[in-house]
């Protein structure tokens, strides 16, 4: 002790950790208070909230930044609250695409995959992701993706972080097939070794081994082509090409990190295999019978037939040579197989949407909603197909999938009534993504600017 009775080295000035904290509080203090979240009023003529089994009319959405906070009757709207009319529009949730491939632009796509790097698809599928939200998708689901790398999850990554508006995205790196599966290319030459568009894996071990890379670098979907194929050269879709020990170690290992799986399957057996070995859906379904249609239902497995792509490419045809199987394949089977999914529609199997496409014109999409009603679904039932069920499917019916409060503000909007035809879906006029408008028709106003149209 010194003669002043302090501690020796201590002066009168305030000790340095005291000085740090009355510092700190002084910032505090001077600090701004967050701005309150603006609260918005959206209004149309009515409003299908993707649960009901009627339209509501005279009801507004109430949102306050990202969120909805109440649906409420439409009253005049109080003071700094800023109204967005939409007149005779229709409010719907924001659509959910449970199977698309944003990086898949082209009918030949095995040789595509090979003709462009890593970062010119991500371009390419950045694009293909942010046309889709224009069109009203706001939340993807993709099963893999023809890339080497991860693109699509790059993609997605960068939305995440705020450097672009785009859907939200969830999904598989890659698609894992067997030797000679759809995701291995069958049309070259032995002395030819090119990267497949797929992860090719055989036996238990590469699978355990596949499905550790895949989350590791930040798949939150597992998908397997547990059959052949309508869209690759040298396989059939009926054959079953997974064992059912690479089955059961892959949802094994998938479930010890919280990973669901999804299983590509168009033959019977391998929709059985897949749905005893514990995925969470199948995707296509094509020649399911009523024993796998029961063990959907046993099993709580969802179906995500993606019927529209064969009746597109029935209408359309194909340009390239790789792709005269789809078409051929789809003239000869898309018949029994819309009967197929009236049947699993009718029994009560939970149906989500799926397009199959990406990376192709956005407005076509909405053809597999059509899809769905001339499979036996009432428009509703095909809305809510696109929007809850897809919800559900993803486990994220927490947040998005209907509008309520507290939901996320992914909301939409078309000019008519898509209850008399749902092809109004085909043209969407108006979409917030999380609160924020990116589309809205000329003549009303938003504040700040959209992302499109472009």
């Amino acid at each position: 002790m010194n003669d002043t009775g302090r501690p020796s080295g201590a002066t009168g000035t305030q000790h340095p950790r005291a000085a740090l904290i009355t510092g700190f509080l002084l910032w505090a203090l001077a600090a701004p208070l967050a701005a309150e979240p603006e609260r918005v009023v959206l209004r149309g003529a009515r409003l299908i909230d993707g649960r009901g089994d009627a339209p509501l009319a005279g009801v507004s959405l109430v949102i306050e930044g990202e969120r909805i906070v109440s649906v409420r009757k439409t009253t005049a709207a109080s003071a700094g609250t800023r109204v967005i009319d939409l007149g005779g529009a229709t409010l719907l949730p924001g659509l959910i695409d449970a199977h698309t491939h944003p990086l898949i632009s082209t009918d030949s796509y095995q040789i595509d995959q090979l003709r462009w790097s890593s970062a010119y698809k991500a371009l390419k599928g950045l694009k293909a992701v942010q046309d889709n939200l224009l069109a009203g998708w706001t939340t993807l689901r993709i099963a893999g993706d023809a890339d080497r790398y991860y693109a699509h999850l790059d993609i997605r990554r960068a939305i995440d972080e705020g450097m672009f508006v785009g859907p939200r995205i969830t999904g598989a790196g890659h698609y894992l097939s067997v030797t000679g599966g759809g995701g291995d290319i069958n049309f070259l030459p032995s002395e030819l070794r090119v990267p497949t568009d797929g992860k090719v894996v055989d036996g238990v071990d590469e699978m355990r081994r596949a499905v550790r890379e895949e989350i590791k670098y930040g798949s939150d979907w597992i998908k397997l082509l547990v059959t052949g194929a309508f869209m690759s050269t040298g396989d059939r879709p009926e054959d079953v090409h997974m064992s059912p020990e690479e089955l059961r170690v892959a949802v094994e290992e998938a479930a010890r990190r919280g990973v669901p799986v999804m299983a590509h399957a168009h033959g019977t057996e391998g929709i059985k295999q897949a749905i005893r070995a514990g995925v969470r859906s199948i995707e296509h379904g094509t020649f399911m019978d009523d024993e796998a249609i029961d063990l959907m239902i046993e099993h709580d497995v969802f179906l995500v037939p993606t019927v529209y792509i064969g009746e597109y490419y029935i209408e359309k045809g194909s340009d390239s040579e790789e792709m005269e199987k789809m078409v051929e394949l789809s003239k000869s089977t898309q018949a029994d197989f819309e009967l197929r999914v009236a049947e699993a529609v009718r029994r009560g199997v939970k149906v989500a949407v799926g397009t199959d496409f990406g990376g192709y014109p956005p407005r076509i999409n909405a053809g597999e909603i059509s899809a769905m009603v001339r499979v036996g679904m009432t428009p509703m039932q095909a809305i809510q197909a696109a929007t809850r069920v897809g919800a559900e499917l993803l486990g994220w019916e927490d947040r998005v999938g209907t509008l309520e409060p507290g939901k996320l503000a992914d909301v939409i909007a078309v000019a008519g009534n898509p209850l008399d035809d749902v092809s109004e879906l085909e043209d969407v006029i108006f979409v917030m993504i999380g609160g924020r408008v990116v589309k809205a028709p000329d003549g009303v106003s938003v504040a700040g600017p959209t992302m499109g149209p472009r």
